[in-house]
């Protein structure tokens, strides 16, 4: 009924492939590194604290585009009561340089995100 000459060899076919990708990180010998990240001078915090911004900062944005296209609000109240006024490129850029901060924690997080599609991107200095 069942035909485990063909079986077997699927089995360990579909294990390697699902084991190749740790098996060639452990044989490269080193794991990746943080980014090292410009971090803005003139600034000390953010519109949020770091580690809400380092696991949400995509869901603020889309909230903030959703907020500001969508329903006109152009005004983010942070949880410390501050405002902000909800622009990717006058609030968030005014600090953050996109080729130091942005693409690099990018990059090594393998995302692309789609920000580019709709703004246009900073000159750098």
């Amino acid at each position: 009924m069942y035909d485990g000459r063909k079986i077997i060899p699927g089995l360990i076919l579909f294990l390697a492939v699902l084991v190749s990708p740790f098996l060639y990180s452990a044989s490269s010998g080193q794991a990746a590194t943080k980014p090292d990240l410009e971090k803005p001078a003139q600034e000390k915090a953010c519109i949020e604290s770091t580690d809400f911004m380092r696991a949400n900062h995509m869901e603020l944005l889309i909230q903030w585009r959703d907020d500001a296209v969508r329903n006109g609000d152009m005004t983010y109240v942070a949880s410390d009561g501050k405002k902000y006024d909800i622009s990717l490129t006058g609030t968030c850029l005014k600090c953050h340089s996109k080729e130091k901060f942005c693409d690099r924690c990018h990059s090594y997080a393998g995302v692309q995100p789609n920000c580019w599609s709709c703004h246009t991107a900073p000159k750098e200095s």
